[in-house]
């Protein structure tokens, strides 16, 4: 092949140096013109070299064998690949989530001989994840502890089956800047010309996770890439817990229902399928706790939009609220905060009303604002072309006169309920819910025949000897303090609870309530004093009194003290 290469190349080199030189040109001394001499002498030179033409030799072979591997590899690859298909899921969605809890749970995982232990529940409460063999009736010190988890090993290769399909599972790793953590990715190829197996193994794998999530809502917060992350999955909380005036309550959770089931009417309007409410009040009166509440009654989860967050502004806000699922509760908590600098509240009260602005010459100067988020910004996002549709807003506040008027109009802000500090009914609601549990309720009918029957489910079954709660009746008919078994004092619950019945739970439930002021404390600061008293209901009633009076002495003397600052 060389002895064809060297004639083939001098030729070709000749002729191209040749037609750029004259052929008139031609040397004085020998008559013979350097287009045929030069080119020929140099060629013939290298040429000379047997080294040279081994080297043309084996770059003409190489290239010739890795063209046809080249070539191999990619018609064989394809030819695999036609057989499998290959799915792809990035950490941060919800996807990806499904697959790690249900191949965590997979019973090849606990035969995988590279297996990676975890203690992440990718949102899940931490019992929904376990290595087996682990007992999910261990001990409550146990309980609390984190679980652990099987995962997939980064960069290895795992191998399953799937309704007699195989599956390759690979983790990997992507960088994804230099202050971010590496971003995961799952890769899964399953050998099947059809998505139809694909298809039942992604609904199996959210069936699953949503399982492990009934009794659970999950919450969702912005992270610095202005993206959606699961965070976390909180209980659901019973509305009964939730203690508040009548008819709150009843009024939330019909006009949310009514609005979920009402997109074809809003359609059929040209009316933006989003609602608003707008919660007021004082601190501590159960705001935030109805928002979760209802959150697990409608079955929605909750996205936290943080004005305040590092990196938010206006086109950061709009693309945040904009990529909101169509069912959903958007909470934007303290919203009055988000435009001030300021840590404290001014002296406006926490339970003002419509129309009760703080104007006049002794006016406080609001505190300039440090958010990056504009007021104008923040109407749009809420309402603007690009808002999504679909979803409950809720903001809380605890200065209602603070917030502009065009925050709290209709079409933002659809619905106002104000939440005020305790009042009477609830208090006594509160201390009946707090020791009576949730499967004694529909003892009191069967308690109040006076048959003396002992609630065995309620923890504070009736006691042997009967307890006179009546504070007015005659003292001599009282049994003695010492035949009360009253718990030792401490916060723990571990102890064992007096027994008593339904109906002296709700005449202690009444002398508490008697000594609450009307519209003084907050359900919180109530919650509060009962944590202390958790087993030792007959002596939240009998300190109740000293421990509002010490409140009320303390409410007075930080006001003597905001009086004379």
């Amino acid at each position: 092949m060389a002895s064809y290469l060297v004639p083939t190349l001098q030729q070709a080199f000749c002729g191209v140096v040749g037609s750029n030189i004259s052929p008139n040109v031609t040397d004085t001394a020998t008559g013979i013109s350097p287009a045929t001499t030069q080119p020929q002498s140099i060629l013939g030179f290298l040429f000379s070299f047997t080294a040279l033409q081994d080297w043309l030799k084996l770059i003409v072979i190489g290239g010739v064998l890795e063209s046809s591997r080249r070539l191999f590899y990619s018609a064989y690859n394809k030819f695999v690949n036609s057989f499998f298909i290959t799915a792809i899921f990035d950490d941060g969605d919800d996807s990806y989530d499904w697959m790690m809890v249900w191949l965590s749970k997979h019973p090849s995982w606990a035969e995988a001989r590279e297996i990676q232990i975890s203690t992440n529940s990718f949102g899940l409460k931490s019992s929904a994840v376990l290595i087996p063999g682990e007992d999910e009736g261990a001990s409550d010190l146990v309980q609390g502890s984190r679980k652990l988890a099987y995962m997939p090993r980064v960069s290895t290769t795992q191998s399953l089956w799937f309704r007699r399909r195989w599956v390759t599972v690979t983790r990997s790793q992507e960088p994804s800047g230099y202050y971010s953590r590496p971003e995961d990715r799952l890769t899964i190829r399953i050998m099947t010309r059809h998505h139809r197996v694909l298809n039942e193994l992604l609904q199996e794998a959210k069936r699953e996770y949503k399982a492990a999530l009934e009794h659970s809502i999950t919450i969702y917060v912005s992270d610095s890439s202005n993206c959606w992350r699961n965070v976390a999955s909180r209980p659901k909380r019973p509305l009964r817990s939730i203690v508040l005036d009548p008819g709150i309550k009843d009024l939330l959770i019909d006009d949310a229902k009514d609005f979920l089931g009402s997109k074809p009417w809003y359609a059929a309007r040209g009316i933006p399928f989003r609602r608003g409410y707008l919660l007021y009040g004082a601190p501590g009166s159960g705001k935030t706790s109805i928002i979760h509440s209802l959150a697990g009654e409608l079955g929605l989860d909750v996205y936290i939009i943080s004005l305040s967050r590092v990196g938010m502004d206006d086109n950061a806000l709009s693309e945040l609220i904009s990529e909101l699922p169509e069912k959903c509760i958007a909470l934007m908590e303290d919203i009055d905060a988000a435009f001030t600098q300021t840590l404290n509240r001014d002296d406006e009260p926490s339970e003002s009303g419509p129309g009760e602005r703080p104007d006049g010459p002794h006016a406080r100067e609001p505190p300039k604002s440090t958010s990056r988020v504009s007021l104008s910004g923040l109407l749009n996002a809420l309402d603007g072309v690009g808002a999504q549709e679909g979803r409950i807003l809720f903001a809380t506040t605890n200065k209602y006169g603070a917030l502009d008027p065009a925050l709290c109009r209709p079409g933002r802000m659809d619905v106002h309920i104000e939440f005020k500090l305790a009042s009477q009914f609830q208090a006594r609601e509160l201390y009946r819910y707090f020791y009576l549990p949730e499967e004694d309720e529909g003892a009191e009918c069967e308690d109040d025949d006076g048959s003396g029957k002992e609630s065995l489910g309620s923890g504070y079954a009736k006691s042997t000897n009967l307890i006179d709660l009546d504070p007015a009746s005659d003292s001599s008919e009282k049994p003695s303090t010492a035949s009360i078994k009253v718990s030792p004092r401490g916060n723990g619950n571990l102890s064992r609870a007096p027994k008593l019945s339904h109906r002296e739970i709700l005449q202690l439930a009444s002398r508490f309530a008697d000594a609450i002021p009307e519209r003084q404390f907050s359900m919180a600061s109530l919650q509060g004093y009962l944590m202390g008293y958790k087993t030792r209901p007959l002596d939240a009633v009998n300190d109740v009194a000293a421990w509002v009076e010490k409140e009320q002495s303390k409410k007075t003397t930080a006001t003597a003290n905001l009086d004379d600052a």
